[in-house]
């Protein structure tokens, strides 16, 4: 390993960092049980983003903010932000980010600059070098060791608390990096025209599978979670059915998540599912098959017909 730095990719829309990313620190911070000297820096690439370094420094357990600001990385593109983190990987013996479409579409950049392997969906640290992550579709965990000089990881967020704020702010530096496009031009961003919270940080989240039945079933799905002001999820076969879009997809091709709340709704319950809300705090399941595997994760479970019980229950909670 190298000098005893961590350096997290943060997660912003130029306006505000993600609460993935204060989830990274919260993770990044417990391997400093092992190493008392353990610095960490926060790295913000974007483009007129001052105020994104500004929440990064106030973030607690961090020692230093850097921001990497041009108008070449307006759009966050891998390819470009990929060459930032190899000109500065030297002074880090750790490179981390949220295991997000966006750290999913980085990291692995990285880590073939590097000519290194990369270890993915961290759940824990055992070590500087030792990790827990998920195998088999999140029925097996196991523990892993590095053998490479420079750990890059993506970090499962749902693993994680976020980090509180620091009374102190961190030290900022500014960064002169540009690199230019190549070989990926943006051509546009189109972004969820709802008002409901963010699927991977709601409190609440209601999903439907293909129990739902179809896309006029998933209004009562809406109306659910609108009354509890919640998320609203998709099992895969709800997806593939083409009931809503692939962006609600929860699961272990999905989103993983860990609301307060899920309410699972003619979800059956693969594992493949269960993965991706495994860490719940609280799950109620609704389905008419008593034997549906759903059940046997669930704090709760409503037996019955979800087109009667879900306005019902609805109606309850208004």
């Amino acid at each position: 390993m190298k000098t005893e730095n961590i350096l997290i990719i943060a997660e912003h829309d130029h306006q505000n960092i993600s609460l993935a990313t204060r989830k990274v620190v919260t993770a990044a911070a417990s391997l400093q049980c092992f190493s008392k000297g353990l610095s960490i820096h926060i790295v913000v690439v974007g483009f007129q983003c001052e105020c994104v370094a500004q929440q990064a420094a106030e973030l607690a357990d961090i020692d230093k903010v850097l921001l990497v600001d041009d108008a070449c990385y307006q759009h966050g593109l891998a390819e470009n932000v990929s060459k930032v983190i190899k000109d500065i990987e030297s002074n880090y013996s750790h490179i981390f980010m949220s295991s997000s479409t966006s750290g999913k579409d980085l990291l692995p950049r990285v880590s073939a600059m590097l000519c290194i392997e990369q270890l993915s969906d961290v759940m824990a640290f055992t070590g500087l070098d030792a990790v827990v992550r998920p195998i088999y579709a999140g029925n097996v965990t196991v523990e892993v060791k590095s053998c490479e000089a420079v750990m890059v990881a993506t970090i499962r967020s749902a693993s994680f608390e976020p980090c509180g704020l620091s009374e102190q702010p961190a030290e900022q530096e500014l960064l002169k990096i540009s690199h230019s496009l190549t070989r990926t031009r943006f051509v546009s961003m189109q972004t969820s025209n709802h008002e409901r919270p963010d699927l991977t940080t709601a409190r609440v989240v209601v999903a439907g599978g293909r129990g739902v039945a179809s896309k006029d079933g998933f209004l009562l799905i809406e109306q659910l979670a609108g009354t509890l002001d919640g998320a609203v999820g998709a099992s895969r076969a709800a997806v593939d059915a083409g009931f809503v879009p692939n962006d609600y997809q929860v699961g272990q091709t999905g989103k993983i998540i860990a609301p307060e709340l899920y309410i699972a709704v003619g979800i059956s319950g693969a594992v493949q599912h269960i993965a991706g809300i495994k860490d719940a705090k609280v799950i109620v399941a609704i389905n008419n098959d008593p034997d549906a595997s759903i059940f046997s994760y669930a704090d709760y479970g409503l037996v019955g017909d979800l087109f009667d019980l879900v306005p019902e229950l609805s109606s309850k909670c208004k």
